[in-house]
């Protein structure tokens, strides 16, 4: 099936990120617990996941720490190899992530709930990179069961 073709929830590269993957990385995590992204990311982690933020305030002096975990201010400055890139930015702005998930060798991008960019979406798995759009992980266990 080509990547055109795929849907943007395969349910073999859901299971694939959800099962087989341990480092997420997660562009958009502040220290906001009031936001989405934290309540993910803390989700993540109670399902064992390493959660990895990336946000620009990582670069200001003294860093930021999230739910236990450095932040990096990009994907590109994560001195380690990352599995899952989870984007929490508005569609127009997430076809980068995407792009960048791709050149550090992450193994699945996924875009969430409402994050859709059809030509990033055809850009990454063209590439070889698995790619989940407009879910979220937390609907997606609760859906397995």
């Amino acid at each position: 099936m080509s990547a055109t073709m795929r849907s943007w929830q395969d349910p073999a590269w859901v299971e694939t990120m959800l099962e087989d993957c341990a480092t997420w990385a997660v562009v958009g995590l502040s220290g906001d617990p009031s936001r989405t992204a934290y309540s993910i990311a803390a989700l993540l982690q109670e399902r064992g996941k390493r959660v990895v933020p990336v946000h620009p305030a990582a670069a200001r002096e003294g860093g930021l720490e999230v739910l236990g975990e450095r932040a990096w201010p990009t994907l590109s400055d994560i001195p380690f190899p990352v599995d899952v890139v989870d984007v929490f930015r508005r569609s127009e702005a997430a076809g980068p992530f995407a792009d960048e998930a791709v050149r550090i060798g992450a193994r699945g991008v996924w875009f969430q709930l409402g994050v859709v960019d059809e030509e990033a979406f055809e850009r990454t798995t063209s590439a070889g990179v698995a790619m989940v759009m407009d879910t979220c992980p937390a609907i997606e266990w609760r859906r397995r069961g």
